[in-house]
């Protein structure tokens, strides 16, 4: 890492460790705490250019803030509003970008609905419909049902593509929380029925793989925090008069997490096209899930109270792996680009 780099760490990490309540941001009525969200923006975590209104940063300095936040697992919008960034930057349209982009640097929630899941989104020219004139030509009518939006019922600025095009909607469209068994990702179901949409520009399959490896960086920080806690805490659990770490098979099983946890922050690292994202969002997903899984396991009973943080882990994992896609779903994408 570069010394801005990581500087940038070392100041997320620091207002992480004195203002993250995790348990407090998910009692409040949005799921975050909107206080420790305008201080993240203010450091400047979101991958937006100057002439924007951003600090510049870009993917790597977003995925560094975002394993800190998964280390601590502080619900935040950065994920959601990022990648929504980076839709409205590749759509190339300028007007958009500078009537849009300043507003999330300064901590507006955008959500981008996009065909990674169950979106079925069409998108139909106004000229289609005789009721309209050709004075409203610029937009298209967009109908369908997307869920699991990160953040889609809080967001100010709602982006939706259809595979194709990206649009930004204002209307029509029912939002609805969607609870989930991980409080720490906020999650909604959009409907679009009719929905009056601007086509901004086209729609880049890279969005996707950059969602991926920042998803697979905030994976990486969760994993090592996990493997971080699991090891404290058998250094002081006595059985049979010794501290647990100290039992051979105990040591075996932590430094094959070990392992695991490093290869995939490498993974993580190299997700820079379409294949590696895909590798990075498998063995990330993968590694999150053995490593909250042996947490509880070598936590014993305490890790499944509600006042232990392995279980916030454990259904972190679960509900990352099949965030933009599950496991299978990017194996089975790989095997056809092999075959390709």
């Amino acid at each position: 890492m570069t010394p801005e780099q990581l500087a940038l760490r070392d100041a997320v990490r620091s207002l992480l460790g004195k203002h993250s309540d995790v348990r407090a941001a998910i009692e409040t009525p949005d799921g975050y705490d909107e206080d420790l969200w305008a201080r993240l923006c203010d450091i400047g975590v979101l991958p937006i250019p100057e002439r924007y209104g951003g600090s510049g940063a870009g993917i790597a300095e977003t995925a560094l803030a975002l394993e800190e936040l998964g280390r601590t697992l502080t619900p935040s919008p950065l994920l959601s509003s990022a990648i929504a960034a980076q839709a409205l930057l590749a759509s190339g349209n300028e007007e958009a970008c500078t009537r849009l982009l300043p507003r999330i640097a300064n901590g507006a929630v955008a959500a981008l609905v996009w065909p990674w899941d169950t979106a079925e989104v069409t998108a139909t020219p106004v000229l289609d419909h005789p009721e309209i004139t050709t004075a409203a030509a610029a937009s298209e009518s967009l109908d369908g049902t997307a869920r699991h939006v990160l953040y889609g019922d809080l967001a100010e600025i709602l982006l939706v593509s259809d595979g194709v095009s990206l649009f930004e909607v204002d209307d029509d469209v029912t939002r609805e929380h969607t609870p989930t068994m991980d409080q720490t990702r906020r999650l909604a179901t959009i409907q679009l029925s009719g929905a009056s949409g601007t086509r901004l520009g086209p729609w880049s399959s890279g969005v996707r793989d950059i969602a991926l490896a920042a998803l697979a960086a905030e994976q990486v920080g969760a994993a090592a925090r996990a493997l971080e806690l699991t090891v404290e805490y058998t250094k002081t659990r006595v059985q049979f008069g010794r501290p647990i770490g100290s039992f051979q098979a105990l040591k075996h099983r932590m430094a094959d997490l070990h392992v695991l946890v490093e290869t995939a922050q490498s993974a993580a690292l190299a997700a820079t096209d379409e294949v590696s994202a895909a590798v990075a969002k498998v063995y990330c997903s993968e590694a999150f899930c053995k490593v909250a899984a042996e947490m509880i396991q070598l936590h014993g009973g305490i890790a499944i109270t509600w006042e232990h943080d392995a279980h916030l882990y454990f259904k972190r994992a679960h509900g990352s792996a099949q965030l933009f896609g599950s496991p299978a779903d990017h194996l089975d994408r790989l095997a056809k680009l092999v075959r390709a």
